[in-house]
């Protein structure tokens, strides 16, 4: 065993907070903790210890709100809120707007059904929460996700999208299965009017199979149609949104992000979520479900015949220098995307003469960023033209 770190973690059963080691064995990442009352526990954290380690250096913290609306008081996660130690603001808000939905997923925990009760906050009670989110300092919010359950039960859905385009939300996207976008051109053309910019598509696979076992049953054909009716009411960006359950559409990743590359005049983004396992279930179970982020890029690589390569992902908060940099020029605080390096991983396919690779075929990332660093001190110290020729000559590789 070879540790890596301390940190704290919670027992599933009793939601105790409880010390934790960080380890690498046999080449990959585990997390062990031991509850007094229910034992020990140990599950498998990243599949790969040589990507875990190159993400860590990509680390920035974040800029803490000025304005926390939660006392720290017992400790995290107790005092979510945001609190004062939480080391970062709010760059996308999520907000669940009912937990009713027109599915019933094996594999969701979220809609009324499996929960047991009903929620469904009111207009009015969604606008006291889009306007918190507006008052965040230094950075007011700028993004904004509708969620559920599936939101687009909600008949109010466009008074909603409307509201959050009066308050400021300069970005705002609907997080559906697509069953009503499906149905009919003129909702999804309603939806668009209202001011909807991205429609964040479940989407588990190019084949039958992955919607039967995840789903419950086809809905293959559902999705294809929902994105033809999108396509005709003019819209331009979808995200894909396949959740990752191993032995269930771990080997549909290639065809997703091929179907991607061949629709690219609508969709935007795949955005690959590790299925997240919840409540009580057997280690055999939870093992074999298991994908973790690493796995996906080893997928991705083995799918797409070395279109894209485990060297290509880079952690979500590497951006941060490149934002920071610019905020000087500008004399202006933007959003810091200062999530864990171990919470996502991304890569830029870039299009050209029909040509599709990654962008770190285009571009020296590191040496980009070394850049950055360099041209910020140059920023402070007065030198800006200086900056921008550094960044410029940076980004020719």
């Amino acid at each position: 065993m070879n540790f890596i770190k301390e940190t704290k973690s919670l027992c599933p059963e009793c939601l105790r907070v409880l010390p934790a080691t960080i380890y690498e064995e046999g080449g990959r990442v585990y997390i062990k903790k031991t509850c007094p009352e229910h034992g020990e526990w140990t599950d498998l954290y990243w599949g790969d210890y040589e990507q875990y380690m190159k993400a860590f250096k990509y680390e920035h913290l974040g800029k803490k709100l000025d304005n926390p609306r939660t006392k720290a008081k017992m400790g995290c996660p107790y005092d979510c809120g945001l609190c004062s130690e939480h080391n970062s603001h709010t760059v996308l808000g999520i907000i669940d707007v009912t937990n009713r939905c027109n599915l019933r997923c094996p594999i969701c925990f979220a809609h009324a059904g499996a929960a047991g009760y009903l929620y469904e906050p009111s207009y009015e009670e969604i606008e006291g929460m889009l306007r918190n989110l507006r008052e965040n300092r230094p950075v007011p919010t700028p993004a904004l996700q509708f969620s559920g359950g599936e939101p687009t039960v909600r008949e109010d859905l466009p008074d909603l999208v409307r509201l959050a385009k009066r308050l400021g939300f300069n970005h705002v996207e609907v997080n559906t299965n697509g069953i009503l976008l499906a149905e009919s051109v003129d909702y999804c053309k309603t939806l668009l009017e209202a001011g909807v910019d991205t429609f964040y598509l479940q989407f588990d696979g190019v084949t039958p199979k992955p919607y039967i076992a995840a789903r419950g049953f086809n809905l293959l054909e559902i999705k294809m149609r929902a994105l033809q009716n999108l396509r005709e009411a003019g819209c331009r960006s979808v995200v894909l949104v396949p959740t990752l359950v191993g032995g269930v559409n771990d080997e549909e990743i290639g065809g997703i992000i091929h179907f991607a590359i061949e629709n690219r005049d609508i969709i935007r983004c795949v955005n690959f979520q590790p299925v997240s396992i919840t409540g009580r279930i057997n280690r055999r179970e939870r093992e074999r479900m298991r994908v973790t982020i690493p796995d996906l890029m080893r997928l991705a690589e083995e799918q797409t015949g070395g279109l894209i390569k485990r060297e290509d992902w880079y952690p979500v908060p590497t951006v941060i220098p490149f934002s920071r940099f610019v905020g000087k020029l500008k004399d202006r605080y933007y959003v810091d995307f200062s999530a864990h390096p171990h919470c996502g991983m991304a890569t830029y396919l870039v299009v050209s003469d029909e040509k599709v690779e990654p962008i770190t075929r285009q571009l020296n990332v590191d040496g980009f960023l070394e850049a950055l660093e360099r041209a910020s001190k140059m920023v402070d110290e007065g030198h800006s033209t200086r900056a921008k020729m550094t960044i410029a000559a940076a980004a020719i590789r």
